[in-house]
């Protein structure tokens, strides 16, 4: 069994509206599913970017830009 620890969010009408879009978009069956994810997703990229590596995103067109996550 893994330990669990309960935590409780206070959101802005808005953050929970995008909380609940990703919900629906993922199809995660919790909002602790959505949370789970976004925070392997950042942790990921916040250690990618601590090696030197950048985020880039290609467009339809081929064209690359880089992603700037930390400004």
């Amino acid at each position: 069994m893994t330990k669990t620890t309960r935590v409780q969010l206070e959101l802005a009408e808005r953050s929970y509206e995008r909380l609940n879009l990703l919900k629906d978009k993922t199809e995660a069956t919790s909002y602790a599913e959505v949370m789970k994810n976004a925070l392997r997703l950042y942790e990921s990229i916040i250690a990618q970017h601590d090696a030197g590596k950048r985020l880039c995103l290609r467009n339809p067109d081929g064209q690359i830009t880089e992603y700037e996550v930390f400004c």
